[in-house]
Parts: C-alpha cells; sequence; structure tokens
C-alpha cells in the first residue's frame, strides 16, 4: 500500500503543477536570439505608442471564441488604460487554426494594411464574429467589410483573389510555432528584458499583474 501512495503523489502533484501552469502566466527571460524587433517584425502595424515600454504581441484566430471575448471585453479596458496612455502598445499576430477560412480572413487584414486600414478591418471582422467553422467568412462577407470601412474594394478583391499575403500569414504561423504557440488566443508581453506568456482569454486581472511586473 505505501509503495502505491508512493506512485499516486507524485501523479497528483503533476496533474495539480500542470492545471496550475495552463490558467498562471509562464515567465522567461529574453534571449538572444529572440529579440523584441524579431518577435514583432511581419506581424500588424503597431496600435499605440511605438515608443511604449511594455508590448504586447497577441496571438489570435478571427474564428477563435475566446480571441472574440477577448477583443469585445478585455482589449476595450487595457486599450483606454494603457494604450492610449502611452505605457503599451499591441502587436497582432495570425495563428489560424481554423483552417482556410482563418487563413483567407487574415489574408484580407494585409489587403486592407495595403490602404492604410488594418485595425478597421480587424476590428470589422471582431464585431461580425459568428462562430467558429459555421461558415460567416466568405469572400461575399469579407467584400462587404471592406466596403463598411471604405476600402477601394477593386483593389482589395484584387490582393485577396492574388492570395497577395497567403505566404506572409503562414510564416507567421509557422514562426508561432516555432517559438511555442499552440492555442489562441496566446499572448506575450515584455519590456526589453523579460516576456511573459500569457496562454487564454485570461481575466484583466492577470494582464494588470503582468504589467506590473513588468
Amino acid at each position: 500500500m505505501t509503495k502505491l501512495y508512493l506512485l499516486i503523489i507524485p501523479i497528483i502533484i503533476g496533474i495539480i503543477a500542470g492545471a496550475f501552469l495552463s490558467f498562471y502566466p509562464e515567465t522567461e527571460s529574453k534571449s538572444n536570439s529572440l529579440t523584441v524587433q524579431k518577435l514583432i517584425e511581419g506581424g500588424s502595424p503597431i496600435m499605440g505608442n511605438y515608443n511604449a515600454p511594455i508590448t504586447i504581441l497577441e496571438w489570435g484566430d478571427y474564428q477563435c471564441t475566446f480571441c472574440y471575448k477577448f477583443h469585445q471585453n478585455t482589449l476595450d479596458i487595457i486599450n483606454e488604460d494603457f494604450i492610449k496612455t502611452g505605457k503599451v502598445n499591441l502587436v497582432f499576430k495570425d495563428f489560424p487554426l481554423n483552417g482556410p477560412d482563418s487563413l483567407i480572413a487574415a489574408e484580407a487584414t494585409y489587403c486592407a494594411e495595403d490602404q492604410e486600414k488594418y485595425w478597421q478591418y480587424h476590428d470589422e471582422l471582431y464585431k461580425n464574429w459568428g462562430g467558429e467553422k459555421t461558415g460567416w467568412i466568405t469572400r461575399e462577407s469579407l467584400a462587404k467589410f471592406a466596403m463598411t470601412v471604405n476600402l477601394d474594394l477593386d483593389k482589395f478583391n484584387k490582393c485577396l483573389d492574388e492570395h497577395k499575403y497567403q505566404n506572409k500569414v503562414n510564416s507567421i504561423y509557422e514562426f508561432g510555432k516555432e517559438i511555442g504557440i499552440d492555442a489562441t488566443p496566446s499572448f506575450l508581453v515584455f519590456n526589453g528584458e523579460k516576456i511573459i506568456k500569457i496562454r487564454g482569454n485570461q481575466p484583466l486581472e492577470v494582464f494588470l499583474k503582468t504589467f506590473d511586473e513588468l
């Protein structure tokens, strides 16, 4: 019986530790090979002050339920209290886990960026979120969103039909996998010295604690 307890106790500890780590931010020092510039390059335009001391790098999918919830709730508060005040900036990188619809939605945002309306289009996608793999992302809906944010539709459609940014989105996705991103949303929050990883749509308090730590 004693031997059985000795086997069971480490298993229980492992389960508890695993559950804790899945919800609590992971901290790591910034390695020489993973610079701030390497983390943000190729992603969205920076939201906020380029020189803000803290950067949030969000990895997301436009069909992802919890990405949608983050954008509907937590991000609004972070934007008002931290991004607009110059304390934090934000970069979005695509991690299209939900198949071809997520991929083409990501491509569309960079077609919008060609017309300097990345964030307007990005926000329009989340405003019209219709669930995961439900068919709400179509060429017709993407064109409709483009018209809503006043894009030149001919230029937008040409960009999307040619899949101008497909390789870009795939490269971002592969880079994310290389550095350990495996779910959406995931966040790397960092300054010049430390990176803190937040996995999932965590409460605002988790982000506030992270900002304090950095």
